[in-house]
């Protein structure tokens, strides 16, 4: 495993981040724990999860599935960069009391308690803001996300789903406190989606944060969905975001010529997709959400793939990004 900084902390990561969204809802406790032993093995320190992970009636699951994970010992927590999200409506029909979503000061201190509590840990080494929140100014969640630094609970914060004003925002009501800020930023960001490129990921550079792209193969879209769907394994495919892609007929097309291209090189495209992303400036890494060990593998082989300059330029030319603001929609 490859490890880099996270933005301008002195906190070291892997380039491979372990997506947790899974655990629970799609895979059983005992599978959970045994991917987390895989990947700790593999040298991945870095896993990401959310409060509001289980999702409808058991939102908090998949963080009691890592809290059981680490109460087993053997200096699981010690190894592991721990980073969790705060925001959601935790009610479990979708409704919340009052006070009891979004980062309010009084949401943030009840969040963050829940999470230790679900976590099995006296602190959390990322906390994530999992969406931006109009109603509450910057200074109020600066003083809460300081007092939780101050009594240990949190060490860094990040974002998550900022657009790169609200970075700017965020991280100089920060300066303004003598605060640390904002130090990732974790965004939709692939070869089929890379308008993060415009601004989002821009933004982060220039204030020292480290980027981590969620769904980093599209909803399985870029990991051979067109070939799947021909050999009858592309279930997966048929709905959700890669679902809604391929039913576009260009989108299509960008994906055959993807897979035609990869085809030709012996290479699997859903490695390809994260070796990519590796390439990308500002790239901190992918978060990756396997279900068996083998989908695991494959995601540790990205790390280790070299891509070729023509290979590079190929897929450039396959899923072409916007370019930087303001050159992508002005002179």
């Amino acid at each position: 495993m490859k490890y880099t900084q996270l933005g301008r902390t002195g906190l070291k990561v892997s380039r491979l981040v372990l997506g947790t969204m899974n655990f629970g809802p799609k895979t059983g406790e005992a599978e959970s724990h045994a991917l987390m032993d895989t990947a700790l093995d593999d040298g991945i320190n870095f896993f990401d999860t959310a409060n509001v992970y289980g999702w409808g009636e058991n939102k908090g699951r998949t963080e009691e599935i890592l809290g059981t994970w680490f109460a087993q010992g053997g200096d699981r927590r010690d190894k592991v960069v721990l980073a969790t999200k705060v925001y959601g409506n935790m009610g479990a029909d979708g409704s919340a009391w009052p006070n009891h979503d979004r980062l309010s000061a009084l949401n943030i201190r009840r969040a963050v308690d829940a999470s230790l509590r679900r976590l099995q840990t006296d602190h959390i080494d990322l906390y994530q803001f999992h969406h931006v929140d109009r109603r509450t100014p910057f200074d109020e969640i600066w003083q809460a996300m300081d007092t939780l630094v101050q009594q240990g609970k949190i060490l860094y914060a990040g974002s998550s789903n900022f657009p790169g004003y609200k970075i700017a925002q965020a991280n100089e009501a920060a300066a303004r406190r003598g605060s640390l800020g904002l130090v990732s930023e974790q965004c939709l960001y692939n070869l089929a989606e890379r308008r993060a490129e415009m601004e989002v990921i821009p933004a982060a550079e220039e204030y020292g944060l480290g980027v981590i792209a969620w769904s980093p193969l599209h909803g399985g879209l870029l990991g051979g969905a067109i070939r799947k769907e021909r050999e009858g394994g592309g279930s997966r495919t048929n709905d959700g975001r890669s679902g809604d892609a391929l039913a576009n007929s260009t989108i299509r097309a960008q994906v055959q010529a993807y897979e035609d291209l990869l085809e030709k090189h012996g290479l699997e495209p859903g490695e390809v997709a994260l070796a990519w992303l590796l390439t990308r400036p500002g790239l901190t890494g992918p978060i990756v959400g396997p279900r068996t060990d083998e989908q695991l593998a494959s995601a540790v082989r990205a790390v280790e793939l070299e891509l070729p300059q023509e290979l590079l330029t190929a897929l450039d030319e396959i899923f072409p990004g916007p370019g930087p603001s303001p050159e992508a929609f002005a002179w």
